[in-house]
């Protein structure tokens, strides 16, 4: 498999010279780490270093704490219509800049260009979207019980906050924090993805750029666990949003536990696709082909478990066979490409696992089922059928370009095995019948459903899970209410 030569990009304030050099944000400059360390940034496209960033240690995460402290002072006195005027500026800078960002993601993440440009679209209608709702955060009066007494609930921002977000979605992921946490009224302190710096910085200087005070938006990267064992119990920090693992989700829940601090957790999912035999089986196939491989199947929502009810089974199975095995994989940057490289070596050694020990079990390899040669971290669309319970791609989150096909009898047995799992992210169906749809909705444990069409993740809409995928919301106004406390005040006249 070819890899298309990757054309240089401009240079950008964080970003300098052939090879990149992404550097730490804090207090509205631009700056390398104080002992200078960096970490390297490879293509996946090519297996290649193409850059460093800078490694943040505690003595620039004090300095970022104490930048997050003043920024919080600040940007709390501003206005919410000043606030929202300067976040749709930074969206303004997003969609201006946006051939130059894209190819700053898919060099570092490797998805195709059109994915990542869709994703820097969704970034600023999220900005968008959160700058217009910071401007609604209603209180309330409730009805006193006593004459001239007034009672007033009334919203303010919680204050500073520590981010943690991933390299799956760099942009998208860290706008849903950095934008709910802006809009309410905080200071951020995001923690980017060391495998994607530059996309997250260049998310970052669209918000400088607009004119968001020094303080307001920081970012650091570094050791992951060094950074959330030092932000998360400081006193400065007092609220704490994350997107990622399960088993990491659950030690940083913890933490934030140890030391009262709320906490959003976006995590892993495991999402099954119930097809019913009444179901437009074109429809499901093209949509589910589609959803599967997107993103080269790193998405946290992403369609694993495929429940078809045995009438159709075969049919549906052939379907999704052939649209995997047309799919165009290579660089993201090549304009034929349908599906990037995995984004890291990691990934890839942990794909092939899943379907090495799948196939000892006993599983079916219907396509793909290894990595593609060539430099780069390729994995082939692959369709396993026949996957015993007991497979690890059966118990754990794949995450990667990783389907598996599971015949059912009945509605009771498709709710079963979709419930089967700790995980209750994201759940799909597809009916003609009005009675299975509502059905199905309700029987499913998830924080998302989508029925007849693929219908998350839109700005004005929830956006999270249940059981081990996690809790809060990272979309609509309960992702606002997050970065606010709700505050009672009684007066009574003297």
């Amino acid at each position: 498999m070819s890899t298309p030569t990757i054309p240089a990009t401009t240079s950008a304030p964080a970003r300098t010279g052939a090879q990149s050099h992404t550097q730490l944000f804090i207090d509205g400059a631009w700056t390398d780490s104080e002992a200078g360390r960096t970490l390297p940034v490879v293509n996946p496209a090519t297996g290649a270093e193409s850059g460093t960033v800078s490694r943040a240690e505690k003595p620039d995460l004090d300095r970022a704490l104490a930048s997050a402290s003043k920024g919080f002072r600040t940007w709390r006195k501003i206005s919410a219509f000043e606030r929202s005027k300067m976040m749709r500026k930074a969206a303004s800078l997003l969609r201006e800049r946006i051939d130059h960002v894209a190819t700053v993601l898919t060099t570092e993440q490797g998805k195709p260009l059109a994915e990542s440009k869709a994703e820097i679209h969704s970034a600023a209608d999220l900005i968008d979207w959160f700058a217009e709702e910071g401007r609604r955060t209603y209180g309330r009066v409730i009805p006193a019980r006593a004459e001239g007494v007034y009672q007033l609930m009334v919203k303010e921002p919680i204050g500073p906050v520590a981010a943690f977000s991933p390299w799956n979605f760099p942009i998208n992921l860290s706008t849903r924090k950095v934008g709910a946490a802006l809009a309410a009224g905080c200071s951020i302190i995001l923690k980017g993805a060391e495998e994607t710096p530059g996309s997250v910085a260049e998310l970052v200087r669209a918000f400088a750029d607009a004119g968001v005070p020094p303080g307001t938006v920081n970012l650091v990267f570094g050791v992951p666990s060094e950074i959330s064992e030092y932000l998360i119990p400081s006193p400065i920090i007092r609220k704490v949003s994350f997107t990622g693992s399960t088993a990491v989700g659950k030690k940083l829940a913890a933490l934030a536990g140890e030391y009262m601090k709320p906490a959003t957790m976006e995590l892993g999912g495991h999402a099954p696709v119930i097809i019913f035999d009444d179901a437009d089986l074109d429809v499901a196939a093209k949509m589910m082909t589609g959803s599967k491989y997107r993103n080269a199947g790193q998405v946290c929502v992403s369609p694993t478990r495929f429940l078809v009810q045995k009438k159709v089974y075969d049919a549906f199975v052939d379907k999704f066979i052939t649209a995997s095995k047309s799919l165009k994989v290579g660089d993201g940057l090549a304009p034929e490409t349908n599906m990037g490289p995995l984004a890291h070596d990691r990934r890839l050694q942990s794909i092939e696992a899943f379907v090495d020990e799948a196939a000892l079990k006993g599983a079916k390899v219907e396509t793909g089922g290894s990595r593609m040669e060539g430099k780069g971290y390729f994995f082939a669309p692959t369709v396993l059928t026949n996957a015993p319970t007991d497979s690890r791609v059966m118990n754990e989150e794949p995450f990667g370009p990783l389907a598996v096909m599971i015949p059912f009898a009945d509605f009771d047995q498709a709710v079963a095995e979709a419930n089967r799992l700790p995980y209750g992210l994201a759940a799909y169906a597809f009916t003609r019948s009005a009675k299975t749809a509502n059905l199905i909705a309700a029987a499913v444990e998830s924080g998302m459903v989508s029925i007849n069409h693929l219908g998350l993740a839109l700005p004005e809409v929830p956006f999270g899970g249940v059981k081990d995928s996690g809790y809060g919301s990272e979309g609509g106004t309960e992702a606002m209410d997050a970065y606010m406390i709700h505050k009672f005040i009684t007066q009574a006249g003297i």
